[in-house]
């Protein structure tokens, strides 16, 4: 009787729970571990089928092989985990009397297991951050000594690890106070401060920061930042944003003076224009400022991240033109590249092109443009397969398209497809009130690039600059400020009458001219001979250069040539 008790008390004692069925598959015992596991009393137990306590059991089996079976994980229904040990009972006459399991409660231990290994993977991750970081990091502890530092502190500062951790915090310090210091003594974050580092004194900027832990100060963490490498990067973003600005536009609305109610209702026309996919053509003379508008609507208008192309159409050949705007398949003729070329359309694609002097458009190409104006598609030369396009189209001219109509020198389908938003540029003599600011702006322009210190003009210089008639416009004011400015004596401050070299020039020529046109002559001749004259004068003032006198007078390179042909001045000396 003792004994049987003393059994009972020892299984029940044990933290393993077990179960004994017999041949039948019952259960005949069941200790208290087992019920705190499985969550039933033994007396609800006894006596039932071992799979109506728990289903997954594998206990039967015992009986059936008589083999003992060792870490057996299963789950029962409350969700636990348990592994257990399976055991035949076979008496000394090798009878089986049933079968013994004995199993232990691992759901917290797999749970910590669980929890052991994601805080591993979360170590792993945060190491691979603090090693692959750009940034110099540093950590200390409570008492200011080194813990550890990631490659990037020592790319900085040409410190190793052997040389930081369990050193003092002041250790790579050249010149400066630690960070980390000030931060275990205030127990707040400090930031932005300036420091030399290691042997060779690399320049940085710190960040450091409290490593509090249930609200018990355990260290710092330090990031530093190669000085640098921050002014590289400044001077890259400072690139970029150059590039940007060049792909964007040159100038924009802000950068065109105009207090005169002309000028005024131009800018608005410009800026109304910006907002939509129209074509525009900008009209007006020579140095009014066309480029400056067709800049400024694309920097307006939608496209403004995308490409601004500026094509001169007076400046190329008639075949070279073609082939720049359009593009031209490999083979296309002889040099061309293998591959072909995309042409400036092209280019342009989501952007804008800006066609100046479009007056000067040979008959051929004006029949491509309004096709692309048309249909939004180039087919390169010699090529076959049209490519779409999404192009806005700003065009420009100084010359009478009405009077090209006429004379057939420019279609007049084309005419109408680039003038349904027609912008007037006023000349400077028509906007005489805007003289002024124009003048002051070319200045602050000029005293940057000449290294002056010009205050402005006098009132005598202001004068004559509002009494002449400008046919050179915003350019020759700015040619003639420029000339002023080169001229001056480093001790004078203001523009003066006497500085206005250029204009006292060619106001002299227009008196000379005036002299030599005799009364007999027609008003026909007269003019002839004052054109003559100021197409020579231009020549002198340009070396014979041109591409410069065409520009300074407003006139096409085709134009010019024709001009000096009509004069006999096309083997001129001035040549």
């Amino acid at each position: 009787m003792m004994e049987s008790m003393i059994h009972e008390l020892i299984f029940n004692s044990t933290n393993d729970g077990m179960i004994v069925i017999n041949n039948d598959e019952k259960i005949i015992l069941y200790n208290k571990s087992a019920e705190k596991m499985i969550g039933e009393e033994s007396f609800a137990v006894i006596g039932k089928h071992i799979h109506e306590v728990i289903p997954s059991s594998k206990l039967p089996r015992v009986l059936r092989t008589r083999r003992i079976e060792t870490n057996q994980e299963i789950r029962l229904n409350n969700g636990r985990k348990i592994i257990s040990a399976r055991f035949p009972i076979i008496d000394e006459n090798g009878r089986l009397n049933g079968a013994l399991s004995v199993f232990k409660d691992i759901t917290d231990a797999v749970r910590l297991a669980e929890e052991i290994t994601n805080l591993k993977e979360v170590e792993t991750k945060l190491q691979a951050i603090f090693n692959s970081s750009d940034e110099a990091i540093s950590v200390v502890d409570e008492n200011g000594y080194g813990m550890m530092i990631n490659p990037a502190y020592t790319r900085i500062t040409g410190l190793a690890a052997s040389q930081i951790i369990g050193k003092p915090a002041t250790t790579d310090i050249a010149e400066g106070e630690s960070v980390h210091m000030k931060v275990l003594q205030t127990r707040r974050a400090v930031r932005g401060v300036s420091m030399k580092v290691g042997p060779n004194k690399k320049e940085v900027i710190v960040n450091g920061a409290p490593v509090i832990v249930d609200g018990k100060l355990k260290g710092s963490i330090g990031v530093i930042r190669d000085v640098s490498e921050i002014q590289d990067l400044s001077r890259e973003l400072h690139k970029a944003r150059q590039i940007i600005r060049t792909l964007e536009a040159k100038y924009t609305f802000e950068d065109i003076i105009g207090t005169s109610t002309e000028m005024k209702t131009s800018i608005g026309q410009a800026k109304l224009a910006a907002k939509t996919p129209a074509t525009i053509l900008l009209r007006g003379e020579s140095g009014t400022g066309k480029e400056m508008f067709a800049h400024a609507i694309h920097d307006e208008s939608e496209r403004k991240y995308n490409k601004f192309i500026r094509v001169n159409c007076a400046a190329l050949s008639e075949s070279l033109l073609e082939s720049e705007l359009f593009g031209y398949e490999e083979g296309a003729f002889s040099g061309a590249k293998r591959g072909g070329k995309r042409g400036l359309f092209e280019e342009a694609q989501n952007g804008s092109i800006f066609l100046d002097e479009i007056g000067d458009l040979p008959l051929n190409t004006q029949v491509k443009l309004l096709r692309v104006l048309q249909e939004n598609e180039i087919t390169r030369v010699g090529g076959t397969k049209p490519t779409s396009l999404n192009v806005r189209v700003i065009a420009a001219t100084n010359v009478n398209l009405e009077k090209g109509m006429l004379n057939g020198s420019f279609r007049e389908d084309l005419y109408y497809r680039l003038s349904r938003m027609p912008i007037y540029i006023p000349p400077l003599r028509e906007r005489k009130d805007d003289i002024k600011p124009l003048a002051e702006r070319l200045i602050e322009k000029m005293n940057q690039e000449y290294g002056r210190n010009v205050e402005g003009l006098t009132n005598a210089a202001h004068t004559r600059l509002m009494a002449y008639h400008w046919p050179g416009n915003v350019r020759e004011l700015e040619n003639i400020i420029g000339r002023a400015m080169i001229f001056m004596n480093k001790n004078e401050t203001f523009i003066d009458e006497n500085h206005l070299h250029g204009m006292t020039n060619v106001l002299s020529s227009e008196k000379k001219a005036q002299e030599s046109m005799g009364t007999n002559r027609t008003l026909s001749e007269r003019i002839e001979e004052f054109e003559k004259k100021i197409i020579m004068e231009a020549l002198e003032q340009q070396n014979g250069n041109k591409t410069l006198t065409a520009k300074s007078l407003g006139l096409s390179v085709r134009n010019l040539y024709y001009k000096l042909e009509k004069y006999h001045l096309a083997n001129n000396d001035v040549q």
